[in-house]
């Protein structure tokens, strides 16, 4: 039983478009640290993740990684050079396990449900929303209040209760974090103790929980 994440592309789906993307795919799994996707590579297919997380990463022309987004389930990947014929525009990897729907000929599945298209439109222009909101935070705000935003983030789509706290359910290392976040790692590790200083969170390795939500959302933006 698949469980997408609320707004995500399999959310978004009847079960009739969804019996036909199983029908028109094939199911595919890699394990965690797995490169599922290329930056800089051609090619026709795309992936609707049914689980697991990803995270989608682009590097600088120096090497740096940059996390342009973190990817679970009912995600729909390289959906962009699929539709242009361009290059992927990012590398995705896997987090943890993940399995999804690999599907060729994107553009003919859309031909056949122009819903589908218009619903695909929408969730194009919301990740253009998304990264401009980005941008404006890199410029705006200093470290801590970035790495406040995105933990409230990862609390709200991946927290899990534990022990009157939300323990944060993705292995996400700081380089990762620091990646999101458009910051050093330096910079990104004082974050973190600034905030574990207050109270409201506590980390260990590839771990974070969250003591005090409510208070974290106030340090964030």
């Amino acid at each position: 039983m698949i469980s997408p994440e609320p707004g995500e592309f399999l959310d978004l789906l009847t079960a009739e478009e969804i019996d036909d993307l199983r029908t028109a795919g094939r199911p595919r799994r890699w394990e965690r640290g797995a490169t599922v996707m290329n930056e800089g590579e051609t090619a026709d297919w795309v992936l609707v993740l049914t689980s697991g997380r990803v995270k989608v990463s682009s590097h600088t022309e120096g090497g740096t990684e940059v996390v342009l987004a973190l990817r679970g389930p009912g995600a729909l990947l390289g959906d962009m050079s699929a539709l242009d014929g361009h290059p992927r525009s990012g590398t995705v990897t896997a987090l943890e396990p993940v399995e999804g729907i690999v599907l060729r000929d994107f553009p003919d599945f859309l031909r056949r449900h122009g819903r589908v298209a218009v619903l695909l439109m929408r969730l194009i222009v919301g990740r253009l929303r998304d990264a401009d909101r980005k941008r404006v935070e890199y410029g705006a705000y200093d470290t801590t209040v970035r790495v406040a935003t995105r933990l409230v983030e990862l609390a709200e789509r991946y927290g899990e209760p534990e022990g009157g706290g939300v323990r944060v359910a993705l292995p996400l290392s700081q380089d990762e974090l620091a990646a999101w976040t458009g910051a050093s790692r330096e910079a990104v590790s004082k974050a973190l103790r600034t905030l574990r200083d207050r109270g409201l969170i506590e980390t260990g390795r590839l771990r974070v929980v969250v003591h005090d939500l409510e208070e974290l959302r106030r340090h964030a933006r």
